[in-house]
């Protein structure tokens, strides 16, 4: 696998599908590192834009994240473009489609980024590097630790992660240090990281630094509390009885207990979130700090009857919440922008001053943020590929459909899962399908035909996940990637052939 040819190919396609929507006016210009604003980003795991106080639900106790709303821009249409776990933290770093990087499916490695991946960027525009908590890029087998050097992807100066863990509690949540020890936290896990991520900031507040933090909660976690266990304190905040559930979901006890437990997750998020600010707040670095909230995706939280919590179209598992404070540049407010997570990697050096890498596959909207031109994107590509749907987002609708993968009666129930059409001005909660109903065909293919074209631009021909897999893991993986995660051998690895969009390439020459 030649990665410099996947990275041409990476910078061909960006151009090709942003050329014209790029918004004007971006800095580009490299400004001096004295100069540069620090960047501090935080998210959570699985957790929808419904799911704070700030963006209207009347449940949620939020006081620091809402307080932090209103002092930076709230952004109502933020979209994890495939929203599953490994997908969205390689788009994340990357910048691009997981057929140039190999993030297809949670758990496989994504391939280096000489240089030109997040972390790397800012690595060598002399940021100090910091990153707490969830990974989940490594690939392979969930517990162990992630070595010094490429797969860390720039992250070189401070990385302390349990890589992928489903144990939150202070008696099992761990992590690996610096030598490679795997470390009891002694507490709930994001409190933990976010002491952690408070001493990286004591020792790095005299120079630029970049910190992520990722915690793993709301994330549905163990048995206990219908799988969404959180803090004795917060979970004394919520009655189950006086919750408003979805519209989409069917009531019982087990449904509501779930929602408490989410719920209280999230506000211990809250208090770990409050805590960064105060340390910011105390290092007098609020103002020349870009700091930003959101999530992986979201949780539908058994909407639609639906077993699995993510991986789908409908904004309950798709829609996330986003917030950025840069009093330098950003005034407070809310905005109607689309956003993707392809956005969020040129975006982000945009507000920094920092060169965008030709490889970057989405709009650098710095510029639109800042000038209140919530006009700047007209969709934002969604997809699964392990679920074998490809599907569109704008400002009006949401449209996915699945490709074909077979006529029997298990794959055209699959079909009809995934296929979709919501129109979320008339039916915001999107209670009502309209895919394939007559009075609405016209819409249908004018939003299907605007997803062939995005799909054609990033290499996308419409296969199906089983097939593309096959031709781009290594074999002696492909056993595990097709197995339930409990199920998995210790020890596989995860790691692809090389560059899916260059095997496929491959493979068409070759005929």
């Amino acid at each position: 696998m030649s990665i410099e040819k996947c990275v041409r190919t990476a910078g061909l396609l960006a151009v090709m599908l942003f050329a014209t929507s790029v918004p004007a006016g971006t800095n580009q210009t490299s400004q001096p590192a004295a100069k540069r604003p620090n960047l501090l980003f935080v998210f959570s795991d699985q957790q929808s834009s419904d799911m704070l106080g700030c963006y209207g639900n009347k449940d949620l106790l939020t006081p620091r994240l809402d307080r932090f709303a209103r002092q930076g821009v709230r952004f109502t249409h933020c979209v994890s473009n495939s929203p599953v776990c490994t997908p969205y933290r390689g788009i994340l770093m990357t910048g691009q489609h997981p057929l140039l990087t190999g993030g297809l499916t949670n758990d496989l490695q994504i391939l280096p980024g000489g240089g030109r991946y997040l972390g790397e960027v800012l690595r060598d525009a002399g940021y100090r590097m910091g990153y707490y908590g969830k990974w989940h890029l490594y690939g392979g087998d969930r517990v162990r630790p992630i070595p010094p050097g490429p797969y860390r992807y720039g992250f070189d100066h401070e990385f302390l992660t349990n890589n992928c863990s489903l144990l939150f509690d202070k008696e099992r949540s761990r992590y690996w240090d610096a030598n490679g020890e795997r470390k009891l936290y002694g507490d709930w896990e994001p409190y933990a990281q976010a002491r952690q991520a408070m001493e990286f900031i004591d020792r790095h507040a005299d120079k630029p630094f970049a910190l992520f933090v990722s915690w793993h909660p709301p994330h549905n976690w163990g048995s206990e509390h219908a799988g969404y266990n959180a803090p004795a304190d917060c979970l004394s905040l919520y009655d189950p009885a006086r919750l408003h559930l979805r519209p989409t979901v069917k009531d019982s006890p087990r449904v509501r207990q779930m929602y408490q437990g989410h719920m209280a997750m999230i506000s211990s998020l809250d208090r770990a979130f409050g805590w960064l600010m105060d340390k910011l707040e105390e290092k007098h670095l609020n103002d020349n700090t870009i700091v930003v909230f959101t999530s992986d995706h979201g949780d539908l939280l058994m909407s639609y009857d639906w077993p699995h919590n993510k991986g789908r179209a409908e904004h309950g598992s798709c829609r996330v919440p986003l917030l950025i404070r840069f009093p330098a540049r950003l005034k407070p407010g809310v905005s109607e922008l689309l956003v993707g997570t392809l956005d969020l990697m040129p975006t982000l050096l945009g507000l920094m001053g920092l060169s965008v890498p030709e490889t970057c596959q989405g709009h650098n909207l710095a510029a639109a943020i800042a000038e209140g031109r919530d006009d700047a994107v007209e969709f934002q590509p969604l997809f699964f590929l392990p679920g074998d749907w490809r599907g569109i987002y704008t400002r009006r609708y949401t449209y996915s459909f699945t490709v074909r993968n077979g006529d029997s009666e298990k794959d055209v129930q699959s079909r009809k899962r995934y296929n979709s059409l919501y129109d979320r001005v008339e039916d915001p909660w999107e209670t009502r399908n309209l895919y394939g109903l007559p009075e609405h065909a016209e819409l249908q293919e004018r939003l299907h035909q605007r997803t062939l074209d995005w799909m054609r631009r990033f290499g996308d021909s419409g296969f199906t996940f089983e097939w593309l897999v096959r031709q781009v893991i290594r074999e002696e993986d492909y056993p595990a990637v097709s197995t339930e995660p409990a199920k998995r051998p210790k020890g596989w690895e995860g790691r692809l052939k090389g560059c899916p969009l260059d095997i496929l390439a491959a493979m068409k020459n070759s005929h």
